[in-house]
């Protein structure tokens, strides 16, 4: 490998890392739209880094003897801080849009717009739910830390093709950030499958990777359809939901 490509990669990991938590890395210039979608291939890398953390923390939470629901519930609000609720953020905004508005532009105007709503308030809770309860029904500490590297890997692995459908507003993160190369959204979602096999096993692992792929494309078609393309509310709502998916497949 070369200096350059070494180099290279080791920018592009730099970005998402700058991108997708509010950890202290040293940077000489913000992030800009435009660098994310270079460096897309490489967000599944940042989610196992992220679930690593959670895993940290259940595992120092077990390690002081409390219960399984109190550990999960650490676990998440460690990947939380880490990420400074990025994705959450999108969650909440994107499914008050999609859901509270009227028309495209209204619909559009409401993820905008930084107030949460009802739709979005019950799409927070009901994530945080599921994924607290999903942690804490694991067996052990070991299977935790698995299945939080493949939510949060497998969660990430669809978001470069996601942000290859046609951006809804002329402004914006989407919009700033044009289309990541095929070749780098492919090999996003390639390390999603082996993070998600290498994690679950073979058979669990397929099945995420399947239930990832009917959830991008039903985010896709109702993205389409409701609001005219994606945003990066949309990106994170869709980031979110597979996180939720893998952890059920984890603690099914």
């Amino acid at each position: 490998m070369t200096e350059d490509r070494l180099r290279g990669i080791v920018d592009d990991l730099r970005i998402c890392l700058l991108f997708s938590t509010r950890l202290p890395i040293p940077h000489s210039a913000p992030v800009g739209g435009a660098d994310l979608a270079g460096a897309s291939w490489a967000l599944p890398l940042i989610g196992m880094l992220i679930g690593l953390i959670g895993a940290a923390a259940y595992g120092t939470a077990a390690e002081l003897g409390l219960p399984p629901l109190v550990r999960a519930a650490l676990a998440l609000a460690a990947t939380l801080a880490v990420t400074g609720c990025l994705h959450e953020d999108g969650l909440a905004d994107a499914t008050d849009g999609l859901f509270g508005g009227r028309d495209r532009a209204e619909r559009l105007a409401i993820m905008r717009d930084s107030r949460i709503g009802s739709f979005g308030a019950c799409a927070l809770i009901v994530s945080l739910i599921l994924r607290v309860g999903a942690l804490a029904a694991l067996p052990s500490p070991a299977a935790v830390a698995l299945a939080l590297v493949a939510a949060h890997a497998g969660g990430r692995a669809t978001m470069p093709a996601f942000l290859r459908v046609p951006a809804a507003r002329a402004d914006g993160l989407a919009a700033d950030a044009g289309r990541p190369g095929t070749p780098r959204a492919a090999f996003a979602a390639l390390l999603g499958i082996v993070a998600l096999v290498g994690t679950l096993g073979p058979r669990r692992g397929l099945v995420a990777s399947l239930l990832l792929v009917a959830l991008f494309v039903a985010m896709r078609r109702l993205c389409l359809r409701r609001i005219g393309g994606q945003t990066g509310d949309a990106a994170g709502a869709l980031e979110q939901l597979g996180e939720v998916l893998v952890l059920l497949v984890a603690a099914a």
